[in-house]
């Protein structure tokens, strides 16, 4: 199943947004590969990279994510969906 037809939202936006959140996770928890649906925790993330990945995404995206929000997405695809969000909020 597509996420974004699921969501509602924009493929393009949605889908780059979300590879470019999984190549964030990537780079944090030091991993060579993360996938859009990949579950944050059964990739080793924790509070500290938690926080890390939520400063990243307000300093590159200038959307401040709750740390449950961030927590309860749980995927790069859904972190997206809570950046557009935040994004068409603003």
């Amino acid at each position: 199943m597509n996420p974004d037809a699921a969501s509602g939202t924009a493929p393009d936006t949605s889908g780059s947004r979300a590879r470019e959140v999984a190549a964030l996770w990537a780079e944090v928890l030091g991993v060579p590969e993360v996938g859009v649906e990949d579950d944050f925790f059964a990739l080793g993330g924790n509070s500290l990279s938690g926080i890390k990945i939520i400063e990243r995404v307000a300093q590159d995206h200038g959307v401040q994510l709750s740390v449950r929000d961030f927590y309860l997405a749980q995927t790069p695809v859904r972190v997206a969906e809570l950046i557009e969000r935040g994004r068409a909020e603003a």
